[in-house]
């Protein structure tokens, strides 16, 4: 791969038109994407777009004084060192925050990269381009904030931050915590009945084994296709399936794994310890991200958890 140092100031030029209109598809892509959620910050994006097709322009009116009218393709990705884009596409699901981190990660990494490669070549005339490209970077991040502080008022600013947060338990937190509230609850009966029926740490093992693996994949399949996502903007359906699955599995093993234990006191009191943490961890998801009371979310967590916990002891005491 290709230096920046060993480039001339001809193919210099020509990755830097390349990049400025990369990223400009790349924010023009970002404003029709949030356009319906999110107008204010797509309004941003499309100003930022124009800002990015401006510098192209300049770029090519400058390259065609001094080199004429064919621009080599130099892309970044020819470039050793040169930092990557993520496409519009691939931020589809990572919410408003991660987008506007993004945009502000391509503005930071641009300049820092230009900077860097200035200070590694003795050409007075490349040093000088790169240090103006690094300049002009930098501008683009005051930019940015400008038009975010013209388009965005706390209003504004509020109302989208509530529909990313809508938008994120809807699609991560809740297909999570119904896996863990089932992995976590309904595999405490098939673990501690196995636990009490046998005493052998083993046989409450791979019980519980079986128990979070069946679990799993059964409530992954479930989350996945009861709902494509359309209609009710719970996001893509297969990333809901393994989110619930794993999280499923997550719950069941946590209070499985304490069986490994060979002494069965022992390894019966550890996994009471990590039933505990995981009715707590349940209830601290219901408090922060469904606004239900802690204590309410104690109270019904920990009775489910001991009704069933319950259930699998006297069965396996029988």
């Amino acid at each position: 791969m290709t230096k920046l140092s060993e480039l001339t100031e001809r193919e210099i030029l020509a990755l830097a038109i390349a990049s400025e209109e990369e990223d400009g598809h790349i924010y023009a892509d970002f404003g029709q994407m949030l356009a319906e959620d999110y107008p204010d910050s797509a309004a941003i994006f499309q100003d930022m777009a124009e800002e990015e097709n401006h510098h192209r322009r300049a770029l090519i009116d400058l390259f065609v004084r001094r080199f004429g009218n064919h621009i080599p393709l130099v892309r970044r990705q020819d470039v050793q060192g040169f930092p990557s884009r993520k496409s519009a596409w691939q931020m589809q699901n990572r919410g408003i925050e991660a987008i506007r981190a993004q945009a502000a990660d391509m503005e930071r990494q641009a300049a820092r990269f230009y900077r860097q490669a200035a200070g590694q070549t003795q050409d007075a005339e490349i040093r000088k381009l790169l240090g103006d490209l690094a300049t002009e970077e930098d501008r683009h991040q005051r930019e940015a904030r400008r038009l975010e502080d013209e388009h965005l008022n706390d209003n504004s600013r509020d109302r989208e931050d509530e529909h990313s947060r809508r938008d994120f338990v809807l699609r991560i937190v809740q297909p999570g915590l119904v896996g863990l509230m089932d992995g976590s609850v309904s595999t405490l009966a098939p673990v501690f009945a196995a636990a009490f029926a046998t005493h052998s740490p083993h046989a409450a093992f791979l019980v519980g084994l079986a128990a979070s693996l069946g679990a799993g994949i059964s409530m992954g399949l479930a989350e996945g296709l009861a709902d494509d996502g359309k209609l009710s903007g719970r996001g893509a359906p297969l990333l809901r399936g393994l989110i619930c699955g794993a999280m499923t599995f997550g719950g069941g093993i946590g209070h499985t794994l304490p069986f490994l234990v060979p002494d069965f006191r022992l390894a019966f009191g550890v996994a009471l310890v990590a039933v505990a943490i995981e009715l707590l961890l349940i209830s601290w998801v219901r408090w922060r991200y469904q606004d239900t009371p802690f204590g309410s979310a104690m109270v019904q967590v920990f009775l489910g958890g001991a009704l069933v916990f319950a259930t699998g002891v006297l069965i396996g005491s029988s």
